[in-house]
């Protein structure tokens, strides 16, 4: 009787870890272009990714100065367009949806 439940325990214990590394996290992540009015030098670019990238649910980041554009990978679960557009506020710095 104890093997038997020994054997039972492996089994479920074995069944969950199978089971827990087969469920896929849904792809959440987002690229958002925006351009970024006051970004007129290297300072202003080291600026940004400063704190920009520090940004909750930020993933990547990358900065144009030629085009004045920064281009952030994010994961909308955690963050927005509209709350990305308040970071770069908070550092004095006008950004807008870049289109497309």
């Amino acid at each position: 009787m104890k093997r038997f439940l020994l054997l039972v325990i492996c089994a479920m214990c074995a069944f969950s870890v199978v089971s827990a590394q087969t469920t896929k996290k849904k792809d959440t992540k987002e690229t958002t272009k925006f351009f970024v009015t006051d970004m007129d030098c290297e300072n202003c670019v080291k600026k940004v990714e400063k704190n920009i990238s520090f940004e909750k649910g930020v993933t990547d980041l990358k900065c144009d100065l030629k085009t004045k554009t920064v281009e952030v990978t994010y994961n909308s679960d955690k963050t927005t367009e509209k709350k990305l557009i308040a970071a770069f506020k908070k550092i004095n710095m006008n950004a807008e949806v870049a289109k497309k």
